[in-house]
């Protein structure tokens, strides 16, 4: 693994361990796969590729094409893996943006009932699941063990890698440094995180119609002119 590692460091030496830290962390991932594990992951999907494409070339093309096979699929497997990834990290991310708001609504309600925002944490991790909430399990846990909130948020921010959750996070350090009530913090940042949300929505509602006519282009209209031309063209045809 050491050695996978190393390799995929010695291809790529602009990354370092910390970077894919974070991005596993961002992801969701920072508790399974170690920064060492995903690199030799990508060394080892490199190395396949590069077998594989000069098996599948010389058997195809010969010595050269050999070389061109197993430099793309090297290529084509080195990136796999962070292509994985982005993809988990995309993911999570909508995931955190969709939980925000109702996570900070029962966070403002436990608040304003009397509860502190640990007790709050605690009460919302009993009625919610999902990415949110496993950030904030990691967030509480880390205060337990002797971390300030404020640390312990600002790693909460780092890792969500979400700027929804960074306003959050920023939210409740300013109101525990102003003194300003945590209540009516949260009640205005989920009012804000929602209509985020909507207007992001609309957003893509007003997207889809574009995305939507290359595939009309592409595979509709011919199938259509086909039908609707195609006897104009045969009759024709049979005029000569």
């Amino acid at each position: 693994m050491q050695r996978l590692a190393s390799v995929a460091l010695r291809l790529n030496p602009r990354v370092t361990t910390d970077m894919i830290k974070t991005r596993l962390l961002a992801a969701g991932l920072g508790h399974r796969i170690t920064p060492q594990g995903f690199l030799a992951a990508k060394g080892a999907a490199a190395c396949a590729g590069v077998l594989f494409g000069i098996l599948l070339g010389g058997v195809a093309n010969g010595f050269g094409g050999g070389l061109m096979f197993g430099f793309i699929l090297g290529v084509a497997g080195f990136a796999l893996p962070g292509m994985v990834l982005s993809f988990k990290t995309r993911s999570r991310r909508e995931q955190l943006r969709a939980q925000l708001p109702d996570a900070l609504d029962l966070l403002a309600v436990s608040v304003e009932a009397g509860l502190g925002f640990d007790g709050a944490i605690t009460k919302l991790t009993e009625h919610m699941d999902g990415a949110l909430t496993e950030e904030l399990v990691l967030t509480l846990n880390e205060m337990r063990i002797g971390e300030s909130r404020h640390e312990a948020l600002k790693k909460l921010a780092e890792r969500a890698a979400a700027p929804e959750v960074a306003n959050f996070s920023r939210a409740i350090i300013q109101a525990d440094q102003l003194g300003i009530s945590l209540g009516r913090i949260l009640r205005v940042q989920a009012t804000d995180t929602r209509n985020r949300r909507q207007a992001a929505a609309e957003e893509r509602a007003m997207k889809a119609p574009i995305k939507m006519l290359f595939p009309t282009v592409a595979f509709i209209f011919p199938a259509m002119f086909l039908v609707i031309l195609g006897p104009a063209f045969l009759n024709i045809a049979k005029l000569f």
